[in-house]
């Protein structure tokens, strides 16, 4: 079945100064000249040859250039332009085929385009538009299966941001995004079935079992608030849950069947006050705020997405 058409309004993408623009003989050329630049610390220089690359048509290179563009890495920091980078790929490979290195960039392209459109971009025609948001979250997420764009499915579910307020669909999402090793969703799935919240019935092991695998992946200054939320539910959870949790975090980790046993006093694990949970932007909280653990290595340093 064909996906849909994500054809871009001219408005929205920014004028402005083109970037010189170097000659290779070939694409190829381009790309190695741009990995010679980037393990040699030329990030000017890298950007030059990738920008040759990207007006051929290549999607890593659009994609690593987009970054650079977004992050401010050896380019001048410009949303504008990162922006306009990922609607070329999504343009051009709305419906390449799953399962692919190159759909695993295209997907990151659509969950960049998500965020953008969550906040728009400051003196630009690119308004903040959650509803554009979630069509292009969806997208990646239904589509392609990327767990970055399924977690924040998740979030928008759960918090409400342009769908209505659900947290069992967003438990769904959030699991689906979890068993893919996604941290930030162990951690936010974890609370809601720690808790149980509107519907999703409470299952204090397995949520806490959820947050202590997410919280070996984060880091306690960058994901302090994986490291409050698992502190809370251990102090709350009762002694034979405690003792139990790692051993079901391993098992959930391998990705096994896990049959889940809650100790009799259920009654004995009060539940603790939600924590305010980032939501999955650019890789990071809601918005483009940060970087999942995750994502903060092949996604930002090679033409390979993160996953």
């Amino acid at each position: 079945m064909a996906g849909p058409a994500f054809a871009f309004d001219p408005q929205e993408q920014p004028e402005g100064r083109a970037p010189v623009i170097e000659s290779f003989k070939s694409v190829t050329d381009a790309l190695k000249a741009g990995v010679r630049g980037l393990n040699a610390g030329d990030k000017q220089g890298a950007a030059r040859a990738l920008q040759y690359a990207a007006t051929k048509g290549d999607i890593a290179a659009q994609y690593k250039l987009g970054r650079m563009y977004a992050d401010g890495d050896g380019v001048e920091q410009d949303d504008y332009r990162a922006f306009r980078l990922y609607q070329q790929i999504a343009n051009a490979n709305a419906e390449e085929a799953r399962g692919t290195m190159k759909a695993g960039v295209v997907a990151k392209a659509f969950v960049q385009l998500g965020s953008y459109y969550l906040d728009g971009i400051a003196g630009s025609s690119v308004r903040a538009n959650p509803a554009r948001a979630y069509e292009m979250f969806h997208y990646a997420a239904s589509y392609f299966g990327d767990p970055d764009a399924q977690y924040n499915i998740g979030r928008m579910h759960l918090d409400g941001v342009h769908v209505d307020k659900d947290a069992r669909q967003a438990a769904r999402w959030l699991n689906l995004a979890a068993e893919k090793g996604h941290p930030y969703a162990q951690a936010v799935l974890g609370q809601i079935l720690f808790n149980g919240q509107d519907g999703v019935p409470r299952q204090t092991l397995l949520g806490l079992s959820w947050m202590i695998l997410a919280r070996k992946a984060c880091h306690p200054d960058k994901d302090g608030w994986v490291f409050d939320m698992t502190r809370k539910a251990e102090t709350a959870a009762s002694e034979d849950e405690r003792r139990l949790a790692p051993s079901l975090a391993l098992k959930l980790a391998r990705g096994g069947p896990v049959p889940v046993r809650e100790p009799e006093e259920k009654s004995a694990s009060p539940t603790f006050p939600l924590l305010p949970m980032p939501i999955q932007g650019l890789m990071a909280p809601f918005g483009r705020s940060a970087a999942r653990p995750a994502d903060s290595g092949a996604a930002r340093s090679s033409f390979a997405p993160a996953q």
